[in-house]
Order: structure tokens, then C-alpha cells, then sequence
């Protein structure tokens, strides 16, 4: 047996080409020191090609050179039914070859300057076990999360939904980086013009590496320039199992543990999936109490730089005497020191999130307790404004979607400059603007208001409020789906039993 490295086997490698594009292939991996190239048993047998990084090297010697050894000379159609593996293919096809060969697969020859290759899949499998979820992590319900394995993933749906109508259209997504990216629906009740919105957007991606599925729900979206997320980032298996059966549309990266959910509306942000393991009243109010923190953390400081510059006569008698003490030593306009604290929480969340998750927490606390207290004691800050701002973050916290919490961090500051600019006149053009382009935007095609505008009220049953599942017997309007009815009655359920026994 005679052994190949690098470009030791250039020449041996070269005689064995067909066409010039099988040689520049060749050469480009016998570039690299990882790519081994040997003959077996001598230069009229087997010639057996792949990059050791990638394959599993246990897997090789016991399934297939121990199977090779006992072949000599034979074809290699006969060499395939004896292999025990699947997934082998024999191809011509320089592209297929590239793709399997890069991504662990064997090639094998059988005589010199043989067109047609055997790929034999003996990739290394390098991958962490299914963990707890950490941005999602709910007391009640699984305790499964996505993992950076595709095929992973893909088997955490399928447990979950043990139906042969579950679909995944698989692509290879950037120009470099050729990942595998799975579009998950379920025939029969997803639209399928959501279904063709989806995969046209994703075919006419062109990048040249897609690291994280981050990447896909940026090119994909229908208004990229929008501070508003349209698409949902989900790490756990059972929320994607479950808006799959709504008719929405799932999208994995290979890489990646998370997935994109959609089309979604602008409700689907404020609701946990944790509201669907509790009663339906206690979820309810645990939703009421989130969109309340979210309309707190947005107009608290802009309501007090409004307040304290222009509208005077709207503080009520009793605080006044209080807010007068509280600014009486402070020598910074209300919208000057307002910018300062808020800035100064922002360096605090990015200071904790950078470092190590022990060091961070200390530095979130302790910072902000030592800074606040610095703040007011020396003058700079009011002591109420201090204590708004931190209520203010705190409600930031109470969003379930990491995503929206990031806009409502920052559509604070246009709502401080308009209120120093013109008042509560400011807060309220300022409040239009948002909810004029909240009312054109579009998840996927579908409105992101719903439903709201349009007024839907059967899609009330699971928005603001959440109805018992008992109440929910069909699926949101907005997603138009080809079967809209979830609870079938008792009486259509004893006909098709019937109709079964006969």
C-alpha cells in the first residue's frame, strides 16, 4: 500500500483525473495538510481520498477498509452493496463530490482514471448534548433546548409532531459557507403562499457565510430597517412543535440553536410560551402585566422630562413640594440628566452581559447601586428620576422575547427628545410615528397589528387575553390556513369513527 499526503500525491492524484475541473478540485485539497490520499491494495486497486479532520477515523478502518481489504479488485457497484452504511452513493458529479467530501464523506476510485467515485459518509460526529434552555427557560413545562446539530434538532421536532405531514425543505445557504438550512412547515394546514414567500427569500440570499440563523432572519424580513422584530428567535422545541400545528413556518440552521418562527404578530412578542402551562386567568393577567411594563419602561423618563420642563400644572399638589426638593441642588436641565442615567444603565446591562456570568451579576448590582447612590448624593441626579429609570429597566426585563426587549431599550431615546422638544405634544407626535409604521409593517406578508388592524375579534381569544383551549377551536385568522378548525365536535368525531368501523 503506498500513502499520500498533501502534496506528496500531487502526481499520483493528477494521472487519476478525467477533466481540468477535476484537477483544480484535486490540487485545492492537497493543499491542505489535513487531506489524505492513498492507493489500496497498489496503483490498478482502489484509490481512497478524504480530509482526516472531518471523518471518523474508528469508523474508517473497521466498516470500510476492513471491507475494502477483502475486495482486492472488484467494482465498485458490488463494493457498495457490501459496505454496511448508508446514504452511499455513486456519482461523476464534481459538485457532488465537493459538497460530500467536505462534509466528511470517503471518495473512492476503483482503477486509474476512473470518471465514476464512491462517496462513503463517515463524517465525525462533534456535537453537545440537548441541554436546559437558558433566554427561554420556563419553571413549568420541558426542559429540552435546540443544540447546534441540524439532524439534532430536526429529531426534537419529530418526536414531538409524529406525523408524515410534517415537512422540511432543506437549502444550502452562502457561498462559502454552503449551510444546510431546513424550512419547517406541516402540510395541509400551513398557507402555502407563506410557504413560497419563505423559500424565494431564502433562495435569492447571497452572502458568502451564514454563521447563525441571525443572519437568515435579517435577509428575510419584510422591513429590514425596522427596529421591531418580525420574526420570533426560539431555542425550545416544544414552542416551535407548537406554533407549527398554528400553520406558521419554522427555520433551522445547521450550526445554529436556535430557530425562527413565522409570520408573527406584534402580541406574539409580549406572550411566553410558559402562559400555556398555567391556567388561562392567570396567563392572562401575567400578559396584562407585561404590556403594562412595556408602556412603564418606554414613557416613564420621557413622561418626566415632559412633566418637569412644560407641564407643571399636571403634577398633583401633594407631589410637587417633592419634586421640587429632589431637583432644588440639581444644575442639568431634566433632559440632560435623564440621558446620563439612562446611559449609564445601558453601559451596566452591556458590562454584565460581556463579562463571565458570575462577575457580570456582581457588576449589575453592585455597580448600580454604588453609582445611583454616587449620583444623587453628589447632585447630578434626582432621586425620583433615579428611582424611575431603575423601575424602568426592570420592566424592560419582564419581555420574554430577547428581541423586542433590545428595541424597547432603545425607542426610549427618540421618545426623551421629543418630549424636551416639544412637551406632551412631543410624546404624543412621537407616539404616531410609531404607530404609523407599526400599522404598515409586515411579518411575512402578514399584518404585524393583527388584530388590531385589521379588527379580527375571534383572534382576541389568544392575544391580549387567553381564552381556555376549550375556546380556541380555530387557528389564527391572519395565518389563512388550509385547515383553519383545531377542536373538532364530539358529533363530527363520532361520524368519522363510524366511517372507519365500516
Amino acid at each position: 500500500m503506498r500513502f499520500f499526503k498533501g502534496m506528496k500525491g500531487k502526481d499520483a492524484a493528477a494521472s487519476q483525473c478525467t477533466s481540468n475541473d477535476f484537477q483544480d478540485l484535486f490540487k485545492k485539497f492537497e493543499a491542505s495538510k489535513d487531506f489524505l490520499t492513498f492507493q489500496f491494495p497498489d496503483e490498478d486497486g482502489y484509490t481512497i481520498s478524504y480530509f482526516n479532520s472531518l471523518v471518523n477515523a474508528q469508523q474508517v478502518h473497521e466498516q470500510v477498509l476492513a471491507v475494502i481489504s477483502t475486495h482486492q479488485k472488484k467494482p465498485l457497484q458490488q463494493l457498495k452493496g457490501d459496505i454496511p452504511m448508508e446514504d452511499i452513493k455513486e456519482t461523476k458529479d464534481i459538485k457532488v463530490i465537493q459538497r460530500l467530501i467536505l462534509s466528511g464523506s470517503i471518495m473512492i476510485q476503483y482503477k486509474t482514471g476512473a470518471e465514476t467515485c464512491l462517496m462513503i459518509p463517515c463524517a465525525q460526529d462533534v456535537k453537545r448534548k440537548t441541554s436546559i434552555p437558558e433566554s427561554e427557560y420556563t419553571v413549568a413545562g420541558p426542559k429540552e433546548a435546540f443544540v447546534e446539530s441540524l439532524d439534532t434538532n430536526l429529531n426534537l421536532i419529530r418526536n414531538r409532531l409524529p406525523i408524515p405531514e410534517l415537512q422540511a425543505k432543506e437549502f444550502r445557504v452562502g457561498s462559502i459557507s454552503q449551510t444546510r438550512l431546513v424550512v419547517l412547515y406541516i402540510d395541509g394546514i400551513v398557507n402555502q403562499q407563506i410557504v413560497d414567500t419563505v423559500t424565494q427569500r431564502i433562495s435569492d440570499i447571497e452572502y458568502d457565510t451564514i454563521v447563525d440563523i441571525s443572519f437568515v432572519g435579517q435577509m428575510i424580513t419584510d422591513n429590514r430597517n425596522s427596529m421591531f422584530p418580525q420574526l420570533i428567535d426560539t431555542e425550545r422545541p416544544d414552542h416551535l412543535a407548537s406554533v407549527l400545528s398554528e400553520g406558521k413556518i419554522g427555520i433551522m440552521l445547521d450550526g445554529s440553536p436556535h430557530a425562527l418562527v413565522g409570520p408573527n404578530t406584534i402580541i406574539s412578542f409580549f406572550s411566553s410560551f410558559e402562559d400555556y402551562f398555567q391556567i388561562w386567568n392567570l396567563g392572562t393577567s401575567f400578559r396584562l402585566i407585561r404590556l403594562f411594563a412595556v408602556l412603564f419602561s418606554i414613557f416613564s423618563s420621557p413622561l418626566y422630562v415632559a412633566v418637569i420642563t412644560y407641564h407643571y400644572q399636571v403634577i398633583p399638589t401633594n407631589l410637587l413640594p417633592i419634586l421640587i426638593s429632589s431637583r432644588g441642588v440639581i444644575p442639568f436641565p431634566p433632559i440632560l440628566e435623564a440621558i446620563v442615567l439612562e446611559g449609564t444603565i445601558e453601559l451596566l446591562r452591556e458590562a454584565a452581559v460581556r463579562l463571565p456570568a458570575k462577575v457580570g451579576s456582581t457588576i449589575g448590582i453592585v455597580g448600580g447601586i454604588v453609582i445611583g447612590t454616587a449620583a444623587v448624593e453628589a447632585g447630578f441626579v434626582s432621586n425620583v428620576l433615579l428611582m424611575l429609570v431603575a423601575l424602568a429597566a426592570l420592566a424592560s426585563f419582564t419581555m420574554p422575547i430577547y428581541q423586542i426587549s433590545n428595541t424597547i431599550r432603545l425607542i426610549r431615546f427618540p421618545f426623551l427628545l421629543a418630549a424636551q422638544l416639544y412637551g406632551l405634544f412631543g410624546l404624543a407626535l412621537c407616539s404616531a410615528f410609531i404607530l404609523c409604521h407599526l400599522l404598515k409593517l409586515k411579518s411575512l406578508g402578514s399584518p404585524y397589528m393583527e388584530p388590531l388592524y385589521p379588527m379580527r375579534f375571534d383572534d382576541f381569544k389568544d392575544s391580549l387575553i387567553r381564552l381556555p383551549f376549550s375556546k380556541q377551536i380555530k387557528r389564527p385568522r391572519f395565518l389563512r390556513t388550509e385547515n383553519p378548525i383545531r377542536i373538532k365536535k364530539k358529533a363530527e368525531t363520532q361520524n368519522t369513527q363510524s366511517d372507519i368501523d365500516e
